[in-house]
């Protein structure tokens, strides 16, 4: 293959993959490196943890939104520092950064959109009161989906769902995530859509040299045993990184620009002008109130409540996180160079994320978990994956959480900067969903109708849903299920998603046109540059090994039984614990893994 070498023995491989590492996932950088490391992830967490305390803010009917946003960006720091503890300390083990989801978003927008949560007409009559129990109405929820999470993952259940979950079932779930909340960067970018343009163009005008180099060195630097669609995804995942990083810099350029536009009364210091949310000095009371210490704690609001219309929604955004979740941690594995993780790690990756996702339900940090593409494809630009430097990120989180002068320092960022970050976030991960419908053949009319009719119903239904709620709203009063399908039919990644996955199993295909050989193939593709014992929960495995019947629990690092997130059947282990080429179905040896320059086939 173009751009590779042969490998002519093992040891030359390893040697090749390792050093393309500055610091392994079992290594640990000298402590000032260490604790600059852990800054810049914690740097590239702010704009997910700035954009979602701030949309949950404006569905929330709050009296004061800019304190709001304070403490719920400060809920969010903590709660994305203690979900990548729990994640790199006893979950999947590998270098990632846990932070909030956007799925979470769209059926919030639903749920608030019921006649019984929908805002006063007049923003005079907004109070503590009304936000918080709308908070407890999605704190509820959030933990009731994230324990079917939790199931999931300790009775590996999930990779039999995900038999049936191929790309173009995963393609339009996550690029409706970003198309159907256009409108929400509308709200905030048109208060001074100039602003809003410069924090988007710049770093489009500043990455695009930078993108195109990395691209080439890219395809120059190709590890010889990773196939062309493990490389494509690590080049992908690393450009993703690039550009957060671009975006955080136009956050920046465009705060300063409007700061000084403020200064020089270009933006007028007066209520009743559209510019003045633009201003950088609107919110300078929250800086002044906002406590210097501060704690969060499980149910702030009150006893959260819970209702079957909002658990669906939520049941839904959670197996959309979950599907894009695992994508993740196959692609920070080869980004490490760490083997492939064995279905117990990956059955504990997904019940640490439900439990974490639970904790911030009783947080109320009014969303769930997830890990967070961009921090890991950090690594193939730092060159370093060493899992102390994520802990380290997530102890700094949680410090940050401790001041509410942080969550006030980010709550002072005008509102069309906001909309243009959203803007960028949003649309990357709009494009990102996309790109997963090129693992099928998008030459083919069928995988063409397949995407194309879920995006469309998933843009078009949703709508209708809300036009005829309106036109009829008595009848979305009289029965639960009137909200169950209101909220479900009108969250538009659960109408694609599940328009996607039906039309993909129903309509002939084969394998390697749905795409399912290349989704397959980015998962199982071998890596033994280091050991798997990267896996192991440190001090108990050894302990649990003596155990027999945690052989049986699919939690458990000495799990030997069936649950593979990505194989209808598993590897057999030989008598010293060890993998072996041996495919087992019901216990009898069915096949033996081949390889083909180095693939698994």
């Amino acid at each position: 293959m173009h751009g590779q070498r042969q490998r002519h023995s093992s040891g030359e491989s390893d040697l090749s993959v390792s050093d393309d590492l500055h610091y392994k996932v079992d290594k640990t950088p000298p402590p000032f490196l260490c604790l600059l490391l852990a800054l810049q992830q914690v740097i590239m967490t702010i704009p997910g943890s700035l954009s979602i305390p701030m949309l949950l803010a404006e569905l929330l009917c709050a009296d004061d939104k800019a304190l709001v946003r304070a403490h719920l960006i400060g809920i969010t720091f903590f709660m994305c520092g203690l979900a990548t503890l729990i994640q790199t300390v006893l979950g999947i083990r590998l270098p990632i950064i846990q932070g909030g989801s956007f799925t979470i978003i769209p059926p919030v927008i639903a749920l608030m959109s019921l006649d019984k949560w929908k805002c006063p007409a007049d923003p005079a009559n907004y109070s503590q009161h009304l936000w918080k129990d709308r908070m407890k109405e999605i704190q509820g929820n959030l933990m009731l989906a994230s324990l079917v999470q939790v199931f999931l993952g300790c009775t590996g259940l999930m990779g039999l769902l995900l038999r049936y979950i191929g790309p173009l079932s995963v393609a339009p779930t996550i690029a409706l995530i970003g198309l159907s909340l256009t409108h929400v960067v509308v709200f905030f970018a048109k208060v001074q859509w100039g602003i809003a343009s410069l924090t988007v163009i710049f770093p489009m005008d500043v990455l695009y040299p930078t993108l195109y180099e990395h691209r080439h060195d890219q395809d120059a630097l190709t590890i010889s045993h990773h196939s062309p669609v493990i490389n494509r995804v690590i080049s992908d995942y690393i450009c993703v990184s690039a550009f957060i990083f671009q975006v955080l810099m136009a956050m920046v350029v465009s705060w300063l620009t409007s700061h000084i536009l403020t200064v020089t009364e270009v933006f007028p210091n007066n209520v009743n002008s559209s510019y003045y949310m633009a201003r950088t000095d609107v919110r300078l009371h929250v800086l002044r109130e906002a406590p210097w210490i501060t704690f969060p704690y499980p149910f702030e609001f009150g006893l959260p409540t819970v209702s079957a219309a909002g658990f669906l929604g939520m049941l839904a955004a959670t197996l959309s996180s979950v599907v894009e979740s695992i994508g993740d941690y196959y692609a920070a594995a080869r980004i490490c160079h760490a083997p492939i993780p064995p279905p117990s790690a990956m059955n504990r990756a997904i019940a640490i994320e439900g439990v974490a996702s639970v904790f911030s339900g009783m947080m109320g940090a009014g969303h769930a978990t997830t890990s967070y593409t961009h921090n890991t494809g950090a690594i193939g630009i730092t060159k370093v994956a060493s899992l102390r430097v994520f802990q380290l990120a997530g102890v700094l989180l949680i410090v940050c959480s401790m001041s509410s002068k942080v969550g006030a320092v980010l709550t002072l960022v005008p509102d069309p900067v906001v909309g243009g970050v959203l803007g960028v976030i949003l649309g990357l991960v709009a494009s990102v969903g996309l790109s997963i419908a090129f693992y099928a053949d998008m030459k083919s009319s069928r995988n063409m109708t397949v995407l194309g009719v879920s995006l469309f119903f998933g843009l078009t239904l949703p709508q209708w849903v809300s036009e005829l709620s309106r036109r009829h709203s008595h009848r979305f009063r009289s029965s639960d299920l009137d909200q169950i399908l209101k909220v479900v039919l009108g969250t538009p990644m659960t109408v694609g998603g599940i328009m996607g996955c039906i039309l993909d199993n129903v309509i002939p295909g084969t394998p390697e046109e749905r795409g399912l050989v290349k989704w397959r193939q980015m998962q199982s593709a071998p890596n033994d540059s280091c050991s798997s014992q990267i896996y192991d929960i440190p001090y108990i495995t050894d302990f649990l090994r003596k155990i027999k019947v945690c052989s049986y629990l699919p939690v458990s690092p000495t799990y030997a039984g069936h649950g593979c997130t990505c194989w209808p059947c598993r590897r057999s282990r030989d008598e010293n614990g060890a993998d072996s080429n041996a495919v087992t179905k019901n216990g009898n040896v069915v096949c033996e893994l081949k390889t083909i320059d180095n693939h698994v086939v």
